[in-house]
């Protein structure tokens, strides 16, 4: 179920995303009896999902992944590298596994959907995942766009229970302003970003930030990226620290940022 993607990719191109992933989702792999993890929509070569089995295994020893394309040639052409661990099957939005994952990947799949379908979407992949229960928030979707060599990211985190955060990623010495990274909001935002939505403002504070931490530039951009955030705290419900802040990123609750009607 879903559509064949135009299947581009590089290796190291979803680093940031796995770097996030491994870090605030590591715990609950750790802690599931049989932690699987599906890279959807993988596309033409199977880079990411072999490169997410090693960042997962990093944090989450036990982890399995399955890379899912709706194309069979590329799941043909992906079988010589199957291993223990990692495997690749058939299919699209359904996830066609026996049970529930407790990570699902979606990187640059919706991108060339319509906004309408996203919602959609989203219900049904939250649908597969891992229940939440009383030691667990159950498993996590995270689904985005990146650049194609993945130097600026945005992407949104959703549990069972639907859209939870969204975070902002970029390689700081790439970046003019943070307004920069509008381009590669997901297809739930990017048509957003305009005035009176919650995007637009969220990326216009950012840029003021930006602009009055200009004097920390003299430490580098790392330190004007995480003053511009501290500084965002005060209206913005950012939910992560200077630990994350330190990676060029920041995560914001989805519900600050979702859109208007």
């Amino acid at each position: 179920m879903g559509t064949v993607t135009r299947g581009t990719t590089n290796p190291n191109r979803l680093r940031r995303m796995d770097r996030w992933i491994a870090a605030t989702h590591g715990a609950e792999l750790r802690r599931a009896g049989d932690p699987v993890a599906v890279d959807l929509g993988y596309g033409a070569a199977p880079w990411t999902a072999v490169e997410l089995l090693h960042r997962l295994r990093g944090v989450a020893p036990r982890a399995r992944v399955v890379g899912v394309e709706i194309d069979p040639a590329r799941v043909a052409a992906a079988q010589p590298y199957a291993r223990e661990g990692l495997g690749f099957r058939h299919g699209g939005f359904e996830i066609p596994l026996p049970g529930r994952p407790l990570l699902v990947r979606a990187a640059n799949v919706l991108r060339q959907y319509d906004e309408a379908e996203v919602a959609a979407v989203w219900r049904r992949l939250c649908a597969r995942l891992a229940p939440a229960t009383g030691h667990s928030r159950g498993g996590l979707l995270v689904e985005g766009t990146c650049d194609e060599i993945g130097r600026r990211h945005v992407w949104v985190a959703l549990g069972p229970e639907g859209p939870r955060t969204v975070t902002f990623a970029t390689r700081l010495g790439s970046l003019d302003r943070p307004s920069d990274l509008a381009e590669r909001l997901p297809k739930a935002l990017i048509h957003r970003n305009v005035p009176g939505e919650p995007v637009h403002a969220f990326l216009r504070d950012f840029d003021r930030a930006w602009a009055a931490a200009a004097p920390y530039a003299s430490y580098g951009a790392r330190q004007r990226w995480m003053r511009a955030v501290r500084d965002l705290t005060a209206d913005w419900p950012v939910t992560d620290g200077p630990v994350r802040w330190r990676q060029g990123e920041v995560t914001v609750r989805w519900g600050a940022l979702a859109p208007r009607g």
